[in-house]
Formats: C-alpha cells, sequence, structure tokens
C-alpha cells in the first residue's frame, strides 16, 4: 500500500459516497487507475464495507454504556459460548474479548435508562456463563471517529 493507496483510504473514510472522478481528483490521478485501486483495495479486504453513520441522537440512541464482563471460568468452551450468544443481541455495538482485570468489554447503546436495565435483566444476566457484570455510562461524548491514521 502506497501513499496514493492511503490518500485514497483516507478520502473514502472521509465520505464514502464520492465517486470515483471526485476521488481521483482528490489523489492525483484519472479515474481509471483510481478506480482499479479501489477495486484492489476492495479485493484485499482493507476495505470490508461502505456504511451509512447514523446520528445517535437523532434515532433516540442516546444511552451508551460500557459493561466490563467476567466469567465464571476461563475455557474455551465458555469464552466462545459468550462470544456466540453476544453476536445474537442488536443492543451490542461492540464487543472485545481484552486483557486485565475483566474478560470482555461490551459497547451496550439503546434509547434510555430503562431500556438499559430491560436489556441486562433480561438478556445479558440471563447467561451462565458470566459471573460479573460491571457498567459504566457515557455521559458526554468527547471524541467519536471511524477514521484510521493510515
Amino acid at each position: 500500500m502506497d501513499k496514493i493507496d492511503k490518500n485514497i483510504l483516507k478520502q473514502l473514510q472521509i465520505n464514502a459516497k464520492q465517486n470515483i472522478k471526485e476521488i481521483a481528483a482528490k489523489v492525483g490521478l484519472s479515474v481509471t487507475p483510481t478506480y482499479e485501486r479501489v477495486k484492489k483495495l476492495e479485493q484485499a479486504n482493507i476495505i470490508k464495507s461502505y456504511v451509512a453513520l447514523l446520528d445517535r441522537d437523532v434515532i433516540g440512541k442516546k444511552f451508551v454504556a460500557y459493561c466490563q464482563i467476567t466469567l465464571i471460568r476461563h475455557h474455551k468452551e465458555l469464552i466462545d459460548d459468550f462470544k456466540t450468544k453476544t453476536l445474537q443481541f442488536s443492543e451490542i455495538m461492540e464487543c472485545h474479548h481484552i486483557s486485565g482485570n475483566f474478560d470482555f468489554l461490551l459497547k451496550i447503546v439503546v434509547n434510555d435508562i430503562s431500556q438499559y436495565q430491560q436489556f441486562i435483566n433480561e438478556k445479558l444476566s440471563l447467561l451462565d456463563c458470566i459471573s460479573t457484570i460491571n457498567s459504566s455510562f457515557v455521559m458526554e461524548s468527547v471524541k467519536e471517529t471511524t477514521i484510521y491514521e493510515l
């Protein structure tokens, strides 16, 4: 991946709706080589997908919590079971297997605190593999970005 590829990726991260002609003008190439580079980046799975980023506040998803999860034991079967089950919950936006005092870090996004309580009580806490759930609530988001520095 050279400097031009990185610049193409930066442009796509800023606005994936740009057409190839717009991107080509910004990176200093003609349309055909720009198109070919984008296709190669897609085929190499450097570009995984194109998405629309929604404004959480506008769609009513104003409550963000981070849950630190400890499993009852560190066994492969329990870890795999937890991973599989978390994929079923649309409230979980991110799930990370982490090192340190906890086993997993979850980012939960819902409408409000009562919906969060319902999620914990009726879904997450029913998983037999969980020992403890520690929650932290976002009071203000200072920085949220999806752009990687290349």
